[in-house]
């Protein structure tokens, strides 16, 4: 395989469509590949070009004003990261950030409450960019619309009714997106823009631009080049449909090459996670999809968790050592 599926997700809500056909064509990408580009989606032009016209604003802010709203002065993890400082694999990221969830009051845990709550909170937003919010949200509620109408689809073509998932996707979602630039490389042996990985939540949508860099590891170890499609979304596979399908469905690695020297990259990546409470259940998969079940990731580096709170946190913790080190240095006491 040399490029990723791509599925057309009108046929879903088309009754003139074979669902049938459109079913099997999504099971095996989600399968087989784990990524798959997206079109049929329905999210107006205006927005997805717009995204990426207010990410270009605050990135050429000043670097005094991206740091007024940096990811430290966040218990949440929210607001601007600079180049270097978010990790992977324990090698830094070559690229700048911000971080939004959905806007929420601060949550400070009861006694014998789980420390995860503690995530829920409000964003970081940049004065100096006000139109950012606003599009930003907008795109957001966008991205939800798509994941969800994504996540149906694969129920279905999982045997499952199309509103299983339903019950963990109301308002206290997890959700979360990143809008990112990549720098050219600093050196051309430097090419870890985001090292090779997994993404923790059940689906991830990611807006890239007309520049490449993701790549998606086959089941051989090659690496497939996500090429730019116009009007499309990737999406992937997360960690937590891997537990629910028992690894019939199982997340795939995948990283982002730096551009070269004096070329900049911008994605925008949204990530579709459950209420921090949800505790992943397998599906009774029908009999003739549970024989593929390939069993759940064993990966001493990478624990996966069916309680979806803790597998957050810890993805958190680990990626922003600064915020850890600043407003959870009582629970990385307590793992010590």
């Amino acid at each position: 395989m040399t490029t990723l599926p791509l599925i057309d997700l009108a046929k879903f809500r088309d009754p003139a469509a074979d669902r049938a056909v459109f079913l099997d064509e999504l099971r095996r990408a989600a399968r087989e590949v784990g990524f798959f580009y997206v079109v049929g989606h329905g999210v107006p032009e205006t927005l997805t070009t717009g995204i990426f016209d207010v990410a270009k604003r605050f990135f050429a802010l000043p670097v005094e004003s991206r740091l007024e709203i940096e990811n430290v002065h966040s218990p949440q993890f929210r607001g601007y990261t600079r180049t270097g400082h978010e990790y992977t694999g324990g090698s830094p990221d070559w690229r700048e950030q911000l971080d939004i969830g959905p806007e929420r009051a601060a949550a400070e845990p009861g006694p014998g409450e789980p420390a995860w709550r503690r995530l829920i909170g409000p964003n970081q937003w940049p004065e100096a960019v006000p139109e950012l919010r606003e599009t930003t949200l907008a795109w957001q509620a966008e991205a939800l619309r798509v994941s969800r109408e994504v996540l149906r689809a694969l129920a279905a073509a999982l045997g499952q009714d199309e509103n299983y998932f339903d019950a963990w996707f109301d308002e206290e979602a997890a959700t979360h997106l990143k809008i990112i630039r990549y720098p050219g490389r600093p050196a051309a042996d430097a090419d870890q823009g985001v090292g090779a990985h997994k993404d923790y939540g059940y689906l991830a949508l990611l807006q890239q631009d007309k520049i490449g860099g993701l790549q998606v590891q086959a089941a051989d170890g090659s690496w497939i080049d996500a090429t730019p499609v116009p009007g499309s979304f990737v999406v992937n596979i997360g960690e937590m449909l891997e537990i629910a399908t028992q690894g019939y469905l199982t997340a795939t690695r995948h990283r982002v090459v730096s551009p070269p020297a004096g070329v900049e990259r911008f994605s925008v990546p949204f990530f579709l996670g459950p209420r921090l409470d949800a505790v992943v259940e397998p599906l009774r998969l029908p009999p003739e999809l549970a024989a593929g079940a390939r069993g759940i990731s064993d990966d001493k580096d990478n624990p996966l968790l069916a309680a979806y709170g803790e597998n957050a946190l810890v993805g958190w913790l680990r990626s922003h050592p600064k915020v850890a080190e600043r407003w959870w240095s009582d629970v990385l006491a307590d793992r010590a």
